[in-house]
């Protein structure tokens, strides 16, 4: 079976439900769920992250970070956790949670490693996309985060799945090339289908995929594209498809003045360490 027919595979088996993910991601799914519910509230999305011990380290863990926390008041228990972060925000966390239990999914210690750079890459594409949202193409900052957090969860899938198949991610660059020529997309799209991501972010994932960005830049799919590029960690699947910074064709000089893009990459700097580190208590 050559990679394009593994890929496809994979896509196959996603389209019809069959990712299976370890039980804490199953709960911030089940969040995600209940954050649908017009009538949730606070005490009942705090029962539930309460359920799983894991899911509830890391919502006090988020809700303290620099990111979220900008008085420097810490607190210690789940509902004003929640409280503090939001239902919008909640949704992202649930989100990155599932992303960094895929991450958790990987086999071997070759493959856990790519997983780590690849979670790493996120962080940088999430928080430079909330900074990008709010400073140049002025879209919603928790939808552009959000976005960010879930833009290569095709990847994790992939990386999760690769014990499957002996060799896939172990050639050289350019071994993944048909993950580039389509790949990413076919899976990516029917990995997020099961996680039941927003219409708009789904079709910001699209643009995203087909690579092109509007100048200026303005809509969500152009804020993912900038953030990827601005991204200093470089995709470990994009360099086995032999296509480093895959699907952009961005000129920075266009797109941003120099001093515009050292104050976001500053701002968004502590932004990804406090996220990090968040997500790895």
């Amino acid at each position: 079976m050559n990679v394009q027919e593994i890929l496809a595979q994979l896509a196959a088996g996603a389209h019809k439900g069959d990712v299976i993910f370890p039980t804490t991601a199953e709960m911030a799914l089940k969040v995600q769920r209940v954050l649908d519910d017009l009538d949730c509230s606070v005490e009942q999305l705090a029962r539930l992250v309460q359920a799983d011990p894991l899911l509830a380290a890391r919502v006090v863990a988020v809700a303290n970070s620099v990111v979220y926390n900008r008085s420097g008041r810490n607190i210690a228990d789940i509902k004003s956790a929640v409280s503090r972060l939001g239902f919008k925000t909640l949704r992202v966390l649930a989100a990155s949670v599932v992303v960094r239990q895929m991450e958790g999914m990987a086999k071997t210690p070759q493959h856990r490693e790519l997983a780590i750079r690849l979670w790493e890459r996120t962080a940088h594409v999430a928080a430079l996309s909330n900074v990008i949202a709010r400073r140049v193409t002025h879209q919603d900052p928790d939808t552009a985060f959000f976005a960010g957090i879930v833009h290569e969860v095709g990847g994790f899938y992939l990386i999760a799945r690769a014990g499957d198949f002996p060799g896939l991610l172990e050639g050289g660059d350019g071994s993944l090339i048909a993950w580039a020529e389509g790949g990413a997309a076919e899976v990516g799209r029917a990995v997020l289908q099961r996680l039941g991501v927003p219409t708009a972010v789904m079709e910001a994932m699209e643009g995203l995929w087909d690579g092109y960005m509007a100048i200026p830049p303005k809509s969500l799919s152009d804020t993912l594209l900038l953030a990827s590029q601005l991204a200093p960690v470089e995709s470990p699947l994009a360099q086995l498809a032999g296509n480093a910074r895959e699907g952009t064709r961005i000129d920075l000089d266009v797109s941003l003045d120099q001093e515009m893009l050292s104050s976001i990459l500053k701002e968004s700097a502590e932004d990804v360490a406090s996220l990090i580190g968040a997500l790895r208590s």
